[in-house]
C-alpha cells in the first residue's frame, strides 16, 4: 500500500462534517454537573460474590442517562478508612482484584451480544465484548471517556461511551430499550455488588441484564487508522519498512463499516511459546484492531462448552501457521434493517497460496426465542506446492429460547460441504444445551454434542476435533451461607457426569469429576478438580491410524491465588497437578507444579517470574516417519521459565519487558503398534530420543499519543530447537541453552495515528 493512497485516507477522514460538539457533561469523576439530576438513580445493589444477593454491605449508588454524546452512567462508592483501597495501576485490559466499577450494556437488548466497560480506582481501564451469555473477549479496544475522583469515605467514576462505538437497532417513539448491568468490586475483600443481583460467572448473564427505556440518538463517524512500521533484522542484516491502514465508518447507527488494507499482523504482540505434540491444534487470540471490531456478532460457538471451538476464528486469516498468504485487504460490515440484525466479512490474502473468506450472518428475535443463520466459504488453491483447488463451505443453524428467569435452552445445526479437485465430501453436526436455575443456589445443564466423521470446519473455524459424540450432565451448588469465622466467603461446588464416543460406536471416555471453586474474604480464590476417567479408546493419538486402547486415568489440579495486601508488595500465584496419561497406570502418572510471583514496587512498578516444571514417566507421542508408524512412550521432563517488568510510567507511556523459556528432554522407552482389538503391543522399531529448547524475549516501549493512536518501540529475540537423537538428553543442559538461542533479532519501530471526524 502506497504512500499516496495513506495520504488520501488521511485526508478524507480529516475532511469529513465539522468536529462534533462537545459533551455537555464534563467527565472528571465529580458528578456534580446539573445533568445528573435527571437520571434514572439506583442504590439497590445487591452482593453477587458471594451471590447471597442480600444488601450491598457498602452503600453504592449509580446514574444512567442517554445523552446526544453518549451513555453517560456514574458510580458513588462508600468505602470506610477501615476497608483498604486498592489503586493498582494496570495496562489496557489487564483487570485485576482491585477495586473497580463495571458497565456491562447490550444496546439491542436481545441477549446476543454486550459489552463490558471497566474502570479501576487508579483509572485504568479494560473493555470487552460478552458473548454466549457469559464468555468475555478481551481483544476489542474502544473510544470512549473516563475519569476518577476521591473524596473522604468516598470515590467517584464517570463514563460516557459514545453512540458510535456499536452497531444498534433503531428504536420507537425516539426511544431505545437497552438491557444494562452495573457492578462494583471490593478489591481487598473479593466482594462484588451488583445491579441487577447477577454477574459473570454466572450461567445466564447477559440475556439476565435489566431492559430500561432512554432517549434514542445516533452518531456518525468516520475514522482512518494508517499504520507505518520498520524493522531491522540483526540476524540477516537487512531492514524491511511497511504501511497499511484500517477504516471506521458508520454514518448511523444502524450501519457501520470496516476495511482494512495490508494489516498489521500484530508485530507489538507475542504470543505465549507453546509445547504442543498432541493431536489437536493451539489456540490463539487476535488482536488485529480490524479483525477484533464488532467481531462478536460472527462469534457462533460450537463443538464444546469452551470458548474456543467457534465457526469463525479469525487467526485463520493471514495466520503464516496456517500455510497461506499475507492479508491483502478485509472489509466487515454490520447493521440493523427490518427488525433483523447482519453481518457481512470477507478477506482476501496476496500470493500464489492466497485464500479467499467470505461469510455473512443474520439474527432475528421473535419475544423470549432468536434466530441465527451463518454462511462461511473459503477458497484456497494451494497448501504449500501443492495445487488442491479446495472450496469449503460451512452453514449454520442457531437457536435460544429463554421462556422464564429459570431455564435456556440454546441448540445449533451445522451442515459442511468441501469439495476439492472435484471430489465432493458433506457431513453435518448439532449440539444443544440445557440450563436450569432449580433455586436454593442449585443449578442443572445438560450438554449434547455431535459431530459427523467428515465435518469439516477447520477452513474458517476452529474445532478440536470430529467424529464425536459427547453427553455430559452437570450439577452446581453455590454456598454463600458460611460462618463469619471462616475464611471462605462462597464456594461454587460442581459435580460432572459425561459419555464420550465417536461415530463408529466406540467408547471414548466415561468421566466422573468434582469441582469446588471458592472465594477467600481477603480477595484470594481455590480451585480444585478431581477426575475419573474410566477405561476407553484414543482415537485422536494415531493421527487416524487405529484407536488405541487406554487404562482407567485420574487427573487431581488444585489452584490457589493470594491477592496483593494493599500496602503490600507480593502476589502469588500457584498450583499442583497430578493425572496419569500413558498405558501403565496411576503409578506412573505426571506430577507438575507451577508458582508464579510478582513482586509490586509500587502501584505502577512491577515485577513478575514463574517456574512450571513437569515430570512424566510415561508419555506417548505417535511417530510417523519414514521407517515407524508406532507410538512412543518416553520418559519426559519439561521446564518452563518466565519472567518480566511492567512499568506504567504515566497515564500515556509503558515499558514491559518479558522472557520466555522452555526446555524438554524426552528419553525413549518402548514402542507400540496397535493390536487388532485395539491394545497396545510392544514393538522392535527404534525410536530416538528427543530434545527441546526454546526462548523469546521482549522489550517494549509504547506511547499513546491519543486514544488508539501509539508509537511503539520494540527489541524482540527468540529462537528454537527440536532435535532427535541417540545420545543422552538433560533438560538441565538445554534450559541453560535456550538464553543462547538468536534464530532472529529485530528492533522494531511502529506508529499508527487514529484521524477521526
Amino acid at each position: 500500500m502506497g504512500t499516496k493512497t495513506i495520504a488520501w485516507l488521511v485526508s478524507a477522514a480529516m475532511t469529513v462534517s465539522a468536529t462534533a460538539a462537545q459533551a455537555a457533561l464534563k467527565i472528571d469523576g465529580r458528578i456534580d454537573e446539573p445533568e445528573w439530576q435527571n437520571a434514572r438513580h439506583i442504590t439497590d445493589f445487591r452482593l453477587t460474590q458471594p451471590l447471597s444477593r442480600a444488601p450491598s454491605p457498602y452503600p453504592t449508588e449509580a446514574w444512567i442517562l442517554a445523552t446526544p454524546e453518549g451513555l453517560a452512567v456514574a458510580f458513588r462508592n462508600t468505602q470506610p478508612a477501615s476497608v483498604p483501597r486498592t489503586r493498582q495501576i494496570v495496562p489496557r485490559d489487564a483487570g485485576g482484584p482491585y477495586d473497580r466499577v463495571n458497565l456491562y450494556v447490550d444496546y439491542d437488548a436481545e441477549g446476543r451480544v454486550g459489552y463490558n466497560f471497566m474502570v479501576l480506582l487508579s483509572d485504568s481501564i479494560q473493555d470487552e465484548t460478552i458473548t454466549s451469555e457469559n464468555q468475555f473477549n478481551a481483544d476489542w479496544d474502544g473510544v470512549w471517556k473516563h475519569a476518577v475522583s476521591e473524596d473522604g469515605d468516598t470515590w467517584s467514576v464517570e463514563m460516557l461511551i459514545p453512540w458510535s462505538v456499536a452497531t444498534m437497532k433503531d428504536g420507537q417513539g425516539g426511544k431505545r430499550t437497552i438491557g444494562v448491568q452495573l457492578d462494583r468490586v471490593i478489591g481487598s475483600t473479593g466482594e462484588r455488588v451488583g445491579w441487577p443481583a447477577i454477574f459473570g460467572g454466572e450461567q445466564r448473564f447477559l440475556s439476565a441484564f435489566e431492559k430500561i427505556e432512554i432517549e434514542q440518538y445516533s452518531q456518525s463517524l468516520l475514522a482512518v487508522t494508517p499504520y507505518v512500521v520498520g524493522i531491522y533484522d540483526n540476524v540477516n542484516k537487512k531492514s524491511q519498512f511497511d504501511t497499511g491502514a484500517d477504516l471506521f465508518w458508520k454514518p448511523s447507527g444502524k450501519f457501520q463499516l470496516t476495511a482494512t488494507l495490508n494489516p498489521d499482523f500484530g508485530q507489538v504482540e507475542s504470543d505465549q511459546i507453546v509445547v504442543n505434540f498432541s493431536a489437536i491444534e493451539t489456540f490463539f487470540s487476535d488482536k488485529r484492531p480490524f479483525f477484533t471490531e464488532n467481531q462478536g456478532f460472527f462469534n457462533v460457538p460450537f463443538g464444546s462448552l469452551n470458548n474456543t471451538d467457534q465457526l469463525l476464528y479469525t487467526r485463520r486469516v493471514g495466520d503464516g501457521r496456517d500455510r497461506g498468504g499475507d492479508v491483502t485487504a478485509a472489509v466487515k460490515f454490520n447493521g440493523s434493517a427490518a427488525g433483523f440484525n447482519y453481518g457481512v466479512f470477507a478477506a482476501t490474502e496476496a500470493d500464489p497460496v492466497g485464500r479467499d473468506f467470505y461469510a455473512a450472518r443474520v439474527t432475528r428475535e421473535f419475544g423470549d426465542q432468536g434466530l441465527g443463520v451463518m454462511a462461511t466459504q473459503v477458497d484456497r488453491p494451494f497448501v504449500g506446492d501443492q495445487h488442491v483447488d479446495r472450496q469449503a463451505n460451512v452453514f449454520s443453524l442457531d437457536h435460544h429460547w429463554n421462556p422464564n428467569a429459570k431455564l435456556s435452552v440454546n441448540s445449533a445445526f451445522v451442515v459442511s460441504s468441501v469439495d476439492q479437485a472435484g471430489t465432493r465430501t458433506d457431513d453435518s453436526g448439532a449440539q444443544v444445551k440445557i440450563d436450569y436455575d432449580a433455586g436454593g443456589g442449585w443449578r442443572h445443564q445438560v450438554y449434547g454434542l455431535h459431530l459427523g466423521k467428515n465435518l469439516e470446519l477447520n477452513d474458517f473455524g476452529f474445532l478440536e476435533r470430529k467424529n464425536y459424540n459427547y453427553l455430559r450432565y452437570g450439577l452446581s451448588q453455590r454456598v454463600t451461607d458460611l460462618p463469619k469465622e471462616s475464611a471462605f466467603a462462597a464456594h461454587d461446588w460442581q459435580y460432572v457426569a459425561a459419555l464420550k464416543y465417536n461415530d463408529e460406536g466406540l467408547r471414548l471416555e466415561r468421566i466422573l469429576a468434582l469441582k469446588r471453586q471458592s472465594d477467600y474474604r481477603d480477595g484470594g480464590s481455590q480451585f480444585f478438580e478431581i477426575d475419573w476417567t474410566g477405561s476407553g479408546y484414543d482415537d485422536l493419538l494415531t493421527r487416524g491410524n487405529g484407536a488405541v486402547r487406554m487404562p482407567t486415568r485420574y487427573n487431581f489440579f488444585l489452584e490457589r491465588y493470594f491477592a496483593r495486601k494493599a500496602k503490600g508488595h507480593w502476589e502469588l500465584y500457584g498450583n499442583v497437578h497430578y493425572d496419569n496419561d500413558g498405558f501403565r497406570g496411576l503409578r506412573y502418572g505426571a506430577p507438575e507444579f507451577d508458582l508464579e510471583p510478582t513482586y509490586h514496587v509500587n502501584d505502577s512498578l512491577s515485577f513478575y517470574g514463574g517456574f512450571d516444571a513437569r515430570y512424566n514417566p510415561d508419555w506417548l507421542i505417535w511417530r510417523d516417519g519414514v521407517n515407524e508408524q508406532v507410538i512412543g512412550t518416553y520418559r519426559e521432563r519439561i521446564v518452563f521459565f518466565t519472567a518480566g517488568s511492567t512499568w506504567l510510567i504515566d497515564p500515556k507511556q509503558e515499558l514491559r519487558v518479558k522472557l520466555q523459556a522452555v526446555a524438554l528432554d524426552a528419553k525413549a522407552l518402548q514402542s507400540w503398534s496397535v493390536g487388532p482389538d485395539g491394545n497396545p503391543e510392544r514393538s522392535s522399531v527404534a525410536i530416538p530420543n528427543i530434545r527441546l529448547r526454546d526462548m523469546g524475549f521482549q522489550i517494549r516501549y509504547r506511547y499513546e499519543l491519543a486514544p488508539l493512536s501509539n508509537l511503539y518501540i520494540a527489541y524482540v529475540r527468540g529462537g528454537s530447537l527440536y532435535d532427535e537423537t541417540a545420545g543422552p538428553v538433560d533438560v538441565g543442559h538445554e534450559f541453560a541453552r535456550a538464553f543462547d538461542l538468536r534464530d532472529s533479532e529485530q528492533f522494531l519501530v511502529k506508529l499508527s495515528y487514529r484521524f477521526s471526524n
